[in-house]
């Protein structure tokens, strides 16, 4: 029954769905508008190849063609762009370390103590050694090594006085070069009272001490200053000194020199030639005229009986001694022929100087002499026969100076002969008397500058 009534109806809903679908087809069956039809018969035009120009393109710049500019970054992005080029340079770090030559040191023992290899110190003795002779060194030069963090040298310099600097400089090769400041020549001057001495005088008005030794050098052969002094003597000093900055360089050098004493004007004028030929006045004229050997020296030692600094006992000393730094300049103290040039003894190198028939000059000690200096030739009073060394039975640097006449020494300090014969060789007294005025004048206006100079700074 129920069967029945389920099949009935699932007949049914097959005829209607049968009905549809011929409806449908009946419908779709109508024919298409026109318009609609022409529309979709339409397609797009087939496209055509790319015309090839027969001409050849100018070249840019040409008439008619215009340039295509070039592109620019905005100001920022040019400023963003450098300030990212321009990275800020990072300085290396270096260590400095310097300390002076002490007595008997070599070069080599204080490249070691700085950590310097033995190949690395040997090429910087040649590389020093090709600017200055390095047998010269002496206590009071000093070495200065610079290096990286890593310890490797970047240069190394030794300071040999007066502001000079031998420096050797590592980079791709081994260089060197020899640093010489400008010093700045200034004159200065000073007066002082005599008191109990020369040298307290000297020293208590702030003038190089060494000016006593070379005013007793001088006037030591004319002047008692122990006998002909009872204290309140007038001295005034005129002299050069080689500055960097507020730092002197080397000695001064006396320029002019005047002593009241005894009841006499004793002047003294040293020439600016660096001949050390001095011209001594009493009272206005010419007395003499003094050479000294070593210009700027300390006169160590006088003539006389001493006890001898080497062997111990007393023994006559038969010249004068004067200190100063190995390979300073030996002068000629009067003109004459050179009779000897060698090695004698306790001496060491010497040359010997004769003048006229009697007199003779004995130079020892020398490190070494002229190559153009030979036996024979005449001399000038002032022209170099030799620098100072310490060859033969001498503790230091010196010169030992003597005076011979007739084969016996004589105090080189006291005796007139040399000066005789320097005078000879000397222009006329007008000159020397117009010198002597000139000195006078200098010594002056120093003076009044220097007097101005203390008033403002007691202001």
């Amino acid at each position: 029954m129920k069967f029945g009534i389920f099949a009935a109806s699932f007949t049914g809903l097959a005829a209607l769905s049968a009905g549809g679908l011929a409806l449908s087809w009946e419908w779709s069956s109508d024919p298409v508008p026109p318009e609609l039809a022409a529309a979709s018969a339409w397609s797009p035009p087939a496209l055509q190849a790319p015309r090839v120009l027969e001409t050849a393109f100018p070249a840019q710049g040409q008439p008619g063609i215009e340039r295509i500019p070039e592109f620019k970054p905005l100001p920022l992005l040019q400023e963003i762009a450098a300030s990212d080029n321009a990275l800020p340079e990072i300085e290396p770090v270096l260590t400095r370390w310097s300390r002076e030559i002490a007595p008997g040191e070599t070069l080599d023992a204080v490249l070691a103590e700085a950590g310097l290899a033995a190949n690395t110190r040997a090429e910087v003795a040649l590389a020093i050694g090709a600017e200055y002779d390095l047998r010269r060194l002496r206590p009071g030069h000093s070495i200065t090594l610079i290096s990286n963090a890593d310890g490797a040298a970047r240069s190394v310099s030794l300071t040999v006085g007066d502001g000079v600097r031998i420096e050797a400089t590592f980079g791709e090769e081994l260089s060197t070069s020899v640093v010489s400041p400008e010093p700045e020549l200034v004159t200065l001057a000073g007066e002082a009272v005599i008191g109990s001495s020369l040298f307290a005088a000297v020293e208590e008005a702030e003038m190089p001490a060494r000016f006593a030794v070379d005013l007793a050098q001088m006037l030591g052969g004319t002047v008692d200053f122990r006998r002909d002094m009872s204290g309140g003597e007038k001295l005034q000093l005129l002299w050069r000194e080689a500055r960097l900055g507020n730092e002197r360089i080397g000695q001064p050098d006396l320029a002019f020199a005047a002593l009241e004493i005894g009841g006499a004007l004793y002047e003294i004028v040293w020439p600016d030639n660096g001949s050390g030929q001095a011209t001594i006045y009493v009272d206005g004229e010419v007395l003499r005229v003094f050479a000294q050997p070593v210009e700027g020296a300390r006169l160590s030692s006088v003539f006389g009986r001493r006890t001898h600094p080497i062997y111990g006992n007393v023994r006559m000393h038969t010249g004068v001694d004067f200190a100063a730094a190995g390979g300073t300049p030996v002068h000629a103290t009067a003109p004459g022929q050179v009779s000897f040039i060698g090695w004698r003894n306790g001496y060491g190198r010497v040359v010997e100087l004769t003048h006229g028939s009697d007199t003779m000059t004995r130079y020892a000690h020398l490190s070494s002499t002229p190559n153009e200096l030979a036996q024979g030739q005449r001399v000038a009073a002032g022209d170099m026969i030799g620098r100072v060394g310490a060859t033969g039975t001498a503790t230091g640097p010196n010169l030992h100076y003597e005076v011979l006449v007739e084969g016996r020494p004589t105090d080189p300090l006291s005796d007139d002969r040399l000066a005789n014969a320097i005078e000879r060789q000397t222009d006329d007294d007008i000159s020397a008397l117009s010198r002597l005025a000139e000195a006078r004048a200098r010594l002056a206006t120093s003076l009044d500058r220097e007097i101005a100079r203390q008033a403002t700074e007691s202001l």
